[in-house]
């Protein structure tokens, strides 16, 4: 059966029972993260650091931030509000432990009472990571983990400039280590942005390969943080509609890239997957993709799209996670819980797939360099992953090598 033929089973979807109170895990949320929203609301970045008592900001960014002229507009708005800055613009597509001693390096030279993240998600987590260090010392090692940092950080305003990781969100920086692979989470309340400035202008600039990437990373956030083991009420809350809103731009962004409104709802809903991974965390799709990123520099949003409708139907056997698929598919109307929850299930993983192939990208680890000899390696590995254990069903080394084998081939292809 075609996807088209799939969906047009749903055009008067019913509507969904209630969810038990009783498969939903207790929260604690206190959110702390100030959110605005705009086109053009980044030119308001120095009056805002000035207003939480910044004096002389660290501004943390990439080459490519650089190079699209995003670093030095946001400079300018910083010093026409009269403060200084300094700038660490080298932040690595991963961070790593040593990109943060080199951020470091450069916050310990000034007198600096305040931090900016601008760009992706590693631009963020180095901001934060170094944040870790400068004001708690020790190493990044000493924060892995959650609550680690006894003493107060420096406020940290974020700024994204593409639509994926939602780290402007989270409490969370994700440092690898260069010595193991191994993804470090460091989480603290503390290391929190204070106000996160979403303008979609910033995502303008981004090229279709990036814009793919990132897109296919949020998708990846929301279908991941709704079945985690910690999902909740508030978490479904975000990762529905986080899907609802990529689902329906995804294609938008990379057939009209100059399109601000269908921008706009792509960075709104990595803003919201980023809210659902900390109030539920991520699975088995991440933990696999990191050792690729790892060993053979597969971009995060290649590897972790590449695994996701593996992922899906390897979760879907238990019967708690493949209703929470179903209920899922349903934000997006891609179809109805009462059409069956196999079915609603097998709808999502065709639209994931479809998008993918939209966004040409590959669909085998085959295609990534992956050799069969390796995966033992990558699954040991992947079985390590702090994300493992809180995917919906148990997953161990074993499984870890069944998921790696079955993505070695390209599945069939679908289409939009």
């Amino acid at each position: 059966m075609s996807l088209t033929n799939l969906e047009s089973r749903n055009a008067a979807p019913a509507s969904m029972p209630a969810v038990p109170l009783g498969s939903l895990a207790d929260f604690d949320h206190q959110p702390g993260v100030r959110l605005i929203f705009g086109a053009g609301s980044s030119m308001r970045a120095g009056q805002l650091a000035r207003d939480y008592g910044a004096r002389h900001v660290l501004l943390v960014t990439d080459p490519g931030i650089v190079a699209a002229g995003h670093a030095g507009r946001i400079q300018g708005y910083l010093e026409a509000a009269g403060l200084d800055v300094s700038i660490f613009d080298q932040a690595d597509q991963n961070p790593t432990n040593g990109t943060i001693d080199r951020c470091l390096a450069v916050a310990r030279g000034p007198k600096v009472d305040f931090i900016i993240g601008l760009g992706g998600g590693s631009a963020m987590d180095t901001a934060k990571g170094c944040n870790f260090i400068f004001t708690n010392g020790g190493s990044i090692q000493d924060y892995w983990g959650h609550g680690k940092a006894s003493k107060p950080m420096l406020p940290f305003i974020a700024i994204p400039t593409t639509a994926g990781t939602g780290s402007e969100c989270q409490s969370f920086a994700l440092i690898a280590d260069e010595r193991t692979h191994v993804k470090m989470a460091c989480g603290d309340p503390k290391a929190a942005a204070k106000l996160a400035i979403l303008d979609p202008e910033l995502t303008l600039s981004q090229p279709r390969g990036v814009t793919a990437c990132t897109g296919i990373d949020t998708i990846t956030h929301a279908v991941e943080s709704a079945v985690t083991k910690k999902r909740n009420a508030l978490s479904l809350m975000y990762a529905h509609e986080a899907l609802k809103l990529s689902i329906a731009s995804f294609h938008e962004v990379l057939e009209t890239p100059r399109d601000v409104e269908a921008r706009s709802r792509m960075q709104l809903a990595a803003a919201f997957a980023g809210i659902a991974i900390e109030n539920s965390m991520l699975g088995a799709a991440h933990s696999a993709a990191n050792p690729l990123t790892a060993h053979y520099g597969t971009i995060h949003g290649i590897a972790v799209g590449l695994m996701l409708p593996h992922v899906v139907r390897f979760n879907s056997e238990d019967e708690s996670a493949r209703r929470a698929y179903a209920e899922l598919a349903s934000a997006p109307e891609l179809a109805c819980v009462s059409d069956g929850e196999e079915y609603a299930v097998e709808s999502l993983v065709r639209r994931i797939e479809a998008l993918l192939n939209l966004a040409d990208m590959p669909r085998s680890l085959v295609e990534c360099g992956v050799k069969q000899a390796d995966i033992p390696r990558l699954a040991e590995e992947a079985a390590r992953q702090w994300t493992a254990s809180f995917n919906p069903r148990n997953v161990t080394i074993r499984d870890f090598i069944g998921l790696y084998e079955a993505a070695m081939e390209p599945r069939e292809s679908h289409t939009l």
